[in-house]
């Protein structure tokens, strides 16, 4: 199982991410794409203005790419590097990009699975390098940096102007 470990993504890696997100919809034609950490949480999105519960579909595409794991193992594979479900008027592509992400992919009868998949391998590549940066950056020390401890959350209201 992989950990999760605690990551900053800055604003200047924040836009790196997402002029890959938008190259990847504009080559592969997808509606579109979100960039998902293995437990389920949104780390960037691009694509169509449009009502998605971007929460939802995160949590159960990593369910579903995680529980596609032990599938993999009974094949004596590590795991499947790519799912894909298809829908009649929209299909999903999910895929690595690294051991703590995953890029989900949202098209329809405008591109084919082909075209999303081969686009997506480029994509991920470049996230993956992105988020690899972002973990391997120091992390700040300080006040700001460390979880509020009870007695830090009594005190700041203790502190508090009425």
């Amino acid at each position: 199982m992989t950990k999760v470990r605690d990551m900053v993504i800055q604003e200047n890696d924040a836009t790196r991410i997402r002029e890959i997100l938008q190259r990847f919809l504009s080559e592969s034609a997808a509606i579109e794409a979100l960039l998902i950490d293995r437990s389920g949480q949104l780390l960037a999105m691009d694509g169509v203005a449009r009502a998605l519960d971007t929460v939802s579909i995160s949590a159960l595409a990593a369910a579903a790419f995680s529980s596609t794991s032990a599938m993999a193992q009974l094949l004596g594979e590590t795991e499947f590097t790519v799912l894909f479900h298809e829908g009649i008027k929209q299909s999903i592509h999910v895929s690595t990009v690294d051991e703590e992400a995953i890029l989900l992919a949202i098209f329809d009868e405008r591109t084919t699975v082909g075209m999303v998949r081969l686009f997506a391998r480029d994509a991920s590549q470049g996230l993956g390098a992105i988020l690899v940066e972002a973990r391997r950056r120091p992390r700040r020390t300080g006040v700001l940096a460390a979880p509020l401890t009870p007695e830090g959350a009594r005190s700041a209201i203790r502190q508090r102007p009425a």
